[in-house]
Order: structure tokens, then C-alpha cells, then sequence
């Protein structure tokens, strides 16, 4: 019982004080209390920037690293052709299919989502 008292006042004043300073914030669209319509709006203000951001950020980033891992295991298939006489397509072919989805993904994907 002296355990439970003992953590039962600082358990009591914590939630006191969250009760007080809790700030209820409501996303309103002309005071109605909708949403959805806010992060609609919020959306369309932001879709351009995030279209910029993609298109000069991850994708470039995306096509570097696909690019450095297609170099990468090409050479190492290559040296296994060279050790054991038989090349190995499968992990150059696939990474060099990304690599050219990666790098012709901007022009279509926008239409995709809508932007």
C-alpha cells in the first residue's frame, strides 16, 4: 500500500498538469469542422513542391544507387564467368529493368497520381 501511495501523487500531478495545458485543436474549413476538406486543401497547396522534391530528389538518388549497384554486379558476374565459365543474368537484368523504370518514372508517374 505505501508503494502504491508513493507513485500515486507524481502519476496524479502528471496528469493534472497534462489536463491543463492541453490545447484542443480543431482543423476547421469555413468552421464546420471537416477534415477532410482541410487536408484536401493542404494537398493541392503542397502537390507542386512535393512533385519538384521527387523529381529532383529521389529519383536521381534512386537512379545513382541502382546505377553503382547494375556496375557493381555486372563486374561481379563477369568475374564468376571468368572463374567458373557461366554468366549470370539474372541479378544484372533485373537491376538494369529498375534502373530504366527509375529513369523514365517521372514522366509517367504524375499522371498516375493525379498531379
Amino acid at each position: 500500500m505505501r508503494k502504491f501511495k508513493k507513485y500515486l501523487r507524481p502519476i496524479l500531478l502528471a496528469l493534472v498538469v497534462t489536463a491543463i495545458l492541453c490545447v484542443p485543436a480543431f482543423a476547421t474549413s469555413g468552421g464546420k469542422g471537416n477534415v477532410g476538406a482541410v487536408v484536401e486543401s493542404t494537398w493541392k497547396d503542397a502537390a507542386g513542391q512535393v512533385k519538384t522534391v521527387v523529381n529532383n530528389v529521389v529519383f536521381p538518388a534512386l537512379d545513382m544507387i541502382l546505377a553503382i549497384a547494375f556496375f557493381g554486379k555486372a563486374a561481379m558476374s563477369y568475374f564468376d564467368y571468368k572463374k567458373h565459365g557461366q554468366f549470370e543474368w539474372t541479378g544484372p537484368v533485373i537491376l538494369f529493368a529498375c534502373l530504366i523504370l527509375t529513369l523514365i518514372a517521372p514522366s509517367y508517374i504524375w499522371t498516375i497520381i493525379g498531379i
